[in-house]
């Protein structure tokens, strides 16, 4: 038996596993954030009490031991720590705002573009990057006082196990990794300010870190595999390996994550490459702001609870009566398939006749508009898998195979957790089934008819677009 645990931004998540992958227990815990003034923040002992709690009840509630566990978790933001992993102060989340006029005037001066020439890393406020600079500028006794600047599963994977922190090659992949030496680009430190912050990056582990637990959650003695982030163990989960293949993740955030043995930097500079623990293997990375965190705003405004999703859309025929929405919500604009900091939601053809329903398909119309344009860029030439807490809405699924004019391989289940197993089991040489493990719960075919539609949608979406990312600057 087998256990992957994923530590996400709102909810914490254990799942138990058999030999052939079957999902035999999830546990989840919830975790807060604190928003304020584009501040977003997370408390390290609530996050990591979440994940002693879920790893209690998952033991409690299936048979026998555990022979290995898999940590994944999200990615990015500054999570300061002592030399035994304690908190310095509170995480900065990947979704933090705070150092959007830094970013701005190193778009300006030419400083994000060189950045991505050189490890194809698309900076955004909330990467660690701009907000180790913003604590350099603004918090110098934070730094001064941390040991390290790790990740989230960095940090619980140190609690868990004991082992001074490092990280894994997919969690540096932002923005300070060189894709082609997989090591860190001191050049890139240095042009962010961060020389006398060095000491701070966490030694990169190659193949991921594997330890020891201690007795927490775990019995002490289990084995366990710190990575990788939770983007690439998604897409380990859903089976996407093959150059082309590509995984959509709908969840807080979009994700759109391509398969590639290619290392193009020129073009626009946006996204990032996610190195794997296959050297000349990665994932071209298009994760967006924009996501369900959008869809819940507007349920939120209106009233609508999610259960009643699904008939809403059935309710309005596609292009939601005229009603439109860029879909970009989050504080710190969007970061892929762009970077603009300062672009914001806007809701177009809204009348007195506009109901509910026409907003509710608007906004996940847009949602699935903003999925191609980040799928598109990132190379999709291939197969489509598509996982997270979208896909428990049939309607929507149905919805985004039209707008997205393909099929779609339905992953249902903790994607992350099963890929975190995978991973881990790679490391430690347990042979399983990827194939099995992998299997999607339903295909999803899209409608020749609405597919038609949506691409000339499509078309205006981009224009829309065009046009606020203009009006943001």
């Amino acid at each position: 038996m087998y256990v992957g645990i994923d530590v996400g931004t709102s909810t914490v998540k254990a799942a138990a596993f058999d030999g052939s992958g079957h999902q035999l227990a999830v546990a989840a815990r919830p975790v807060g954030l604190s928003m304020r003034g584009g501040f977003v923040e997370q408390d390290m002992d609530e996050v990591y009490g979440a994940v002693v709690a879920v790893l209690d009840e998952i033991s409690a509630e299936v048979d026998g031991p555990f022979e290995l566990a898999g940590l994944t978790g999200q990615g990015d933001g500054v999570w300061l720590v002592d030399a035994e992993g304690r908190p310095v102060r509170a995480a900065a989340s990947w979704m933090d705002g705070r150092a959007h006029e830094l970013l701005d005037q190193w778009l300006a001066d030419g400083t994000f573009e060189t950045v991505f020439r050189r490890t194809g890393s698309a900076m955004f406020p909330g990467c660690p990057g701009p907000l180790l600079a913003w604590l350099a500028a603004h918090e110098p006794a934070s730094l001064d006082a941390a040991a390290t600047a790790l990740y989230c599963k960095d940090m619980v994977f140190q609690r868990l196990t004991g082992v001074r922190a490092t990280t894994d090659v997919s969690d540096a992949s932002m923005p300070f990794l060189d894709p082609r030496t997989r090591s860190y680009d001191n050049g890139v430190v240095e042009l962010l300010g961060l020389t006398r912050r060095r000491r701070l990056l966490a030694p990169v582990s190659d193949p991921v870190a594997t330890a020891e637990t201690r007795g927490e959650g775990l019995p002490a003695g289990t084995r366990i595999a710190n990575g990788p982030y939770d983007l690439p163990a998604c897409a380990l989960g859903a089976g996407v390996t093959e150059p082309g293949d590509g995984l959509l993740i709908v969840g807080t955030c979009l994700a759109g994550l391509v398969a590639t043995t290619e290392l193009d930097l020129s073009g626009e500079p946006a996204g990032l490459y996610i190195s794997l623990d296959r050297p000349g293997h990665w994932l071209r990375a298009m994760p967006a702001m924009v996501g369900t965190a959008a869809l819940d705003w507007v349920l939120s405004t209106t009233g609508v609870r999610h259960e009643e999703v699904d008939g809403l859309l059935a309710a309005t025929p596609p292009g939601a009566n005229g009603v439109r929405v860029l879909p970009y919500f989050a504080p710190s604009g969007e970061r892929a398939p762009f970077v603009e900091p300062r672009l914001r939601a806007e809701l177009t053809g809204v009348s007195l006749e506009s109901t509910p329903a026409d907003l509710i398909r608007a906004t996940c119309e847009g949602i699935g508009y903003a999925a191609r344009h980040c799928l598109e860029a990132a190379g999709l030439t291939g197969s489509l898998a598509v996982c997270g807490g979208g896909t428990r809405s049939p309607a929507w699924m149905r919805l985004l195979a039209d707008v997205l004019g393909r099929p779609l391989r339905v992953v249902e289940g903790e994607v992350g957790a099963r890929g975190a197993v995978l991973a881990a089991a790679e490391r430690y040489g347990v042979p399983l089934d990827a194939g099995v493990w992998t299997r999607p719960t339903e295909i999803v075919e899209p409608d020749a008819g609405r597919a038609a539609f949506y691409a000339k949608g499509f078309e205006d979406h981009l224009a829309r677009l065009a046009a606020a990312r203009h009006r943001s600057r």
